[in-house]
């Protein structure tokens, strides 16, 4: 079930309660484990999502299908003891006005309250009569979640299609791009401010196609020093994607700069996943293409040097290969990410992968810690790697596990 990347710009395409016990699975590393296999069904299927979790370590995330009326959930899993995990549907979409197929994930604000996008539904817009996708608020009261929806895009100038998730600035806005509409039909990065009690949204840069960038990528937008870094998945001085930057100016305006234009093979190319920085002008992420083969790379940015360089080229060998992942730092800088494919030779579904710098040296190594098997192990993990609050990382698979309908598995580093 390989999802096709660079078509995403077309839009890549209740209350269940199951326990499940964490499963040993054959890794490198002997703690990985399934915490949660989908069914398909009312618990959700295919979740392409990264995990957020709570202060208690419990796990939240969407699923793209499933629940009770087959258009995707929002998804609890609430962590008990003796190693087990219990997974709740908190909301299901029901294909109309709230949204339907939500990827990406959803993220907390101070009081509680999730926040994420679907790539469709909606109300109005002039996306097929299917809707262009919704900015959405749950809300909790005694255990009841409720649905909000804070914006409905139309597919104009506004966008449409948002298939990555939204990040919040330190005044409470929410800030997220879509692959999809805009003023050139290339795509936008958007602002939603809360303004007299509504949520008005504010296209605060429009990709071009040109050195700019196009479209959107399934990453989330990353708020360091206070501007916003991201990746476009096109476009560019070479075609390839570019790394950008947004900084606020005064009176509500931005300035855009393009950091990088990726140049393709043997460079990096087409970046999908969003970047991550050690916080000394460094920025790092994955490309579904490029590299050395031309099957994607991890690359780091140095804003200070103004370089950038290959970290790692896949061969799409037992090594993996189309990396769509966010990048993740474990305590003593070590990467940590997933390719979409390779690894298992007869299953060609995608690794989860180390990355580890060469002390004293401007050298990385990639170890593979898992290649998933499908089924009854999990298939194609697409979204990045998830700390909770004890250092264990977690991610999910778009398929695989008992019933083919996708994972959530963790280990420890």
């Amino acid at each position: 079930m390989k999802r096709e990347f660079l078509g995403f710009k077309g839009k890549i395409l209740a209350m269940a309660v199951v326990s499940a016990m964490l499963v040993s699975g054959a890794w490198a590393a002997s703690n990985g484990r399934i915490v949660y296999s989908f069914t398909g069904s009312g618990d959700g299927g295919d979740p392409a999502t990264s995990l957020t979790f709570d202060a208690t370590g419990n796990g939240y995330g969407t699923t793209v299908v499933g629940g009770a009326f087959g258009f995707g959930t929002v998804f609890e899993l609430k962590r008990l003891s003796g190693g087990k995990f219990q997974e709740t549907v908190l909301y299901s979409f029901t294909g109309g006005s709230d949204g339907k197929n939500p990827y990406g994930g959803v993220i907390f604000d101070a009081a509680g309250n999730l926040y994420g996008t679907t790539v469709s539904g909606g109300s109005g817009g002039v996306c097929s009569g299917d809707g262009c996708g919704v900015v959405f608020e749950l809300t909790n009261s005694g255990g009841n979640w409720t649905e909000t929806v804070l914006y409905n895009f139309t597919g104009g100038n506004d966008g449409s299609g948002p298939g990555g998730g939204v990040v919040f600035d330190k005044s409470g806005n929410l800030y997220g791009t879509t692959p999809d509409g805009g003023q050139f039909s290339e795509g936008v990065v958007y602002e939603l401010a809360l303004q007299g009690g509504t949520w008005k949204q504010t296209v605060i840069h429009a990709f071009t196609g040109g050195n700019d960038g196009a479209v959107g990528s399934l990453g989330s937008l990353l708020l360091a020093s206070g501007n916003f870094y991201g990746v476009s998945e096109l476009g560019g001085a070479h075609s390839a994607g570019t790394v950008f930057r947004l900084s606020p100016l005064t009176g509500g305006k931005w300035k855009f700069t393009t950091l990088y234009g990726f140049g393709g093979q043997p460079d990096a190319a087409f970046p999908y996943g969003g970047l991550i920085t050690d916080g000394k002008n460094n920025f790092y992420g994955t490309t579904y293409y490029g590299g050395t083969n031309g099957v994607g790379a991890v690359f780091k940015l140095d804003l200070t040097a103004k370089k950038e360089s290959v970290l790692y080229s896949f061969a799409e060998g037992t090594d993996g290969g189309y990396p769509t992942s966010t990048l993740v730092f474990d305590t003593i800088g070590d990467l940590y990410g997933t390719t979409s494919m390779g690894g298992f030779p007869a299953c060609d579904c995608g690794t989860v992968f180390e990355m580890s710098p060469v002390r004293g040296q401007d050298t990385w190594t990639e170890t593979v810690l898992h290649r998933f098997k499908e089924k009854p192990d999990g298939g194609y993990p697409y979204y990045g790697l998830t700390a909770d609050p004890s250092g264990n990382l977690f991610s999910t698979t778009a398929s695989g596990g008992n019933d083919e309908a996708g994972i959530v598995f963790g280990f420890t580093p």
